[in-house]
């Protein structure tokens, strides 16, 4: 008698989750005793999530949409754990991925948990070790809660180990995000997208900020923008502004300077193969993301993370990352622009195969 085939969920809330869960959708479609659901909680809308975007990464659209919309971070919470209890009562899933960080990633977790499902937190581990960040409010609380922890990196493990987390439930599988730019690359590398700026590779910086904590002071966004100044007389810089920090910046009457400095491009918010087309040929990245800290990493590109800590120290330990300020960001450029910034080393497991280690840690669970 044939086996019927295990269903699991992968939720996704927004772009990066998507990411993180297409190569592993492909690897569990691969496998007869695998059924993958995409479930969209909806908890971002991203313009950039056009039909596009899933042909480019080879994924169909949701198979599920709770249609979850923007509130505060207790009214995504709840309203997630809500709606996708209801699935969960009717689909009774033999497992729930849930990746990163976002509300929907505890959210889930909860639901499922209360239920008796198993749960499975992909990129589990990191921490910054600052509580005033939701993201590690939801990381916590996760990690916590879930049946199976996989690691991308050993200080996700020894973060577990120190919580009192059992070995047993923690496995590194190493860097899915690395999976996905690995099977788009051919696609990344024909963009060209920086010809439209009239640019040319290697010759500009890449920044990008959203953070509530560079953003969201007028006085801190305003040195932020003469600094980014000063260092365009040096080398240009492309500037995809995200939504957060375009009200911001028009709200406190900065865009008009920075739209008058000649070497600064400002842009609107691109899509993942164009935006990564951008890094690639980038001299560095100016940042607070937490992905493009390992992207950066995994291309030995310079990257400057405007932030006091990071959830992902190995890419400052064996990458290319650097923790900044307002008052070392320019001298930081300005090592970088003489060819004395640090080179990054290979980081183990971040090869482009994590999907095919979480498809067997899988098989080994339902």
């Amino acid at each position: 008698m044939k086996k019927s085939k295990k269903q699991i969920h992968l939720i996704v809330a927004a772009r990066p989750n998507f990411m993180k869960i297409a190569p592993l959708y492909h690897a569990l479609k691969k496998e007869e005793w695998a059924d993958p659901v995409i479930i969209h909680t909806g908890q971002h809308y991203d313009l950039n999530m056009s039909d596009v975007f899933f042909q480019d990464m080879g994924i169909p659209e949701p198979d599920i949409h709770l249609g979850v919309g923007s509130g505060t971070h207790a009214e995504q919470t709840g309203q997630v754990m809500i709606a996708y209890e209801k699935i969960l009562i009717n689909t009774k899933p033999d497992l729930v991925i849930v990746p990163g960080d976002v509300n929907s990633t505890m959210a889930a977790a909860i639901a499922a948990v209360k239920l008796g499902i198993k749960v499975a937190h992909l990129e589990a581990g990191l921490r910054s070790f600052d509580r005033t960040m939701p993201e590690e409010i939801n990381r916590m609380v996760t990690d916590t809660l879930a049946d199976i922890l996989w690691t991308p990196s050993p200080d996700g493990d020894e973060n577990l180990i120190r919580e009192g987390v059992p070995k047993h439930k923690i496995c590194r599988v190493g860097n899915i995000m690395i999976d996905s730019l690995e099977m788009l690359r051919n696609t990344i590398e024909k963009q060209n997208t920086f010809e439209e700026y009239g640019i040319k590779p290697k010759k500009y910086g890449l920044v990008t900020l959203h953070r509530p904590s560079n953003v969201d002071a007028p006085e801190t966004l305003s040195a932020i923008c003469e600094l980014l100044a000063k260092i365009s007389s040096k080398i240009p810089l492309l500037f995809p502004l995200h939504p957060r920090t375009r009200k911001n910046l028009e709200k406190y009457k900065l865009l008009s300077q920075l739209e008058s400095v000649k070497e600064i491009q400002l842009l609107d918010p691109l899509n993942y193969i164009r935006f990564m087309n951008l890094v690639f040929n980038c001299r560095f990245v100016i940042t607070d993301s937490g992905g493009i800290q390992e992207e950066t990493s995994y291309l030995n590109i310079p990257c400057l993370t405007m932030r006091s800590n990071t959830e992902r120290p190995v890419t400052i330990k064996q990458g290319t990352n650097r923790l900044c300020r307002l008052e070392n960001l320019e001298k930081y450029t300005e090592t970088i622009l003489s060819g004395e910034y640090k080179t990054g080393q290979k980081i183990d497991l971040w090869d482009g195969k994590t999907s095919d280690r979480v498809v067997e840690s899988i098989r080994g669970i339902v």
